[in-house]
């Protein structure tokens, strides 16, 4: 009975952050007519120097504290693979279909459902992410989830201003930006239950986030970022980002 609770307890407070992130980013993008790139560019250099602090200063020495450099090395590659996998798909598939439809609103409309779909299958392995940090310590637990909660702002950003010049009404596109949060829950209940089998598995579960955040950060947050504003906003941003993860991997 105690061991369901905790896998609950993970499941709810990985659809929490999940979903709050991404809901968060959704709001933004239907109320402001015109977002700052250099305020989006300093989010998201702020995220990628959260999660670098993280991957480098808990995921991986925990991982290799807890299981071995192997098993560590083999997590890793996997949560890179996977990540790349999903980047693909979500890729050829907003491709083919924003080429399928004329350049209007009918293609804006189905190029924001299409990210909905891609965000809710890249959200899975970072709730396994959360739910694997809870099996090793409550501190990584809460660190992974408050810093994807942060990477999701502007996912669920993206999503928002497509649909909103789409036509589609405000309340409809804050549903779907919720759902596309849930995976993140599912994510969490399966880290949780596969890190409860054995240390071992625990520090491949850690690994393979480790993996999958080290493709987010290197191949979408700090591109990203320095495509939306070339300046020293998100060079401060990436700087604040490590200073106080490593802070919070201190306490």
């Amino acid at each position: 009975m105690i061991i369901i609770q905790e896998i609950l307890k993970t499941g709810l407070i990985g659809l929490f952050f999940g979903t709050f992130g991404t809901t968060l980013g959704g709001i933004i993008g239907v109320k402001l007519n015109k977002t700052s790139n250099r305020f989006l560019g300093f989010v998201l250099a702020l995220t990628s120097g959260l999660m670098t602090s993280i991957i480098c200063f808990e995921l991986i020495p925990e991982a290799l504290d807890i299981s071995n450099l192997l098993n560590t090395v083999v997590g890793i590659v996997l949560g890179i693979v996977v990540m790349v996998a999903c980047d693909i798909y979500v890729d050829n598939t907003i491709s083919k279909s924003v080429k399928a439809v004329d350049n209007s609103k009918t293609s804006l409309l189905k190029a924001g459902l299409i990210i909905s779909v891609g965000l809710a299958i890249h959200n899975f392995p970072e709730g396994l992410a959360i739910g694997s940090g809870f099996e090793s310590s409550i501190k990584l637990g809460l660190s992974l989830a408050i810093t994807i909660c942060f990477h999701d702002i502007p996912e669920g950003l993206s999503m928002a201003v497509p649909l909103k010049n789409g036509g589609m009404k405000v309340s409809k596109i804050l549903w779907y930006v919720i759902l596309s949060g849930i995976t993140t829950a599912i994510g969490a209940l399966v880290g949780c239950i596969l890190g409860g089998i054995s240390e071992k598995v625990i520090g491949i579960c850690l690994a393979f986030a480790a993996g999958a955040m080290i493709y987010i950060v290197s191949g979408e947050l700090t591109p990203e970022s320095n495509k939306l504003y070339m300046g020293k906003s998100t060079v401060i941003g990436n700087i604040i980002g490590i200073l106080v993860g490593l802070i919070a991997m201190s306490i």
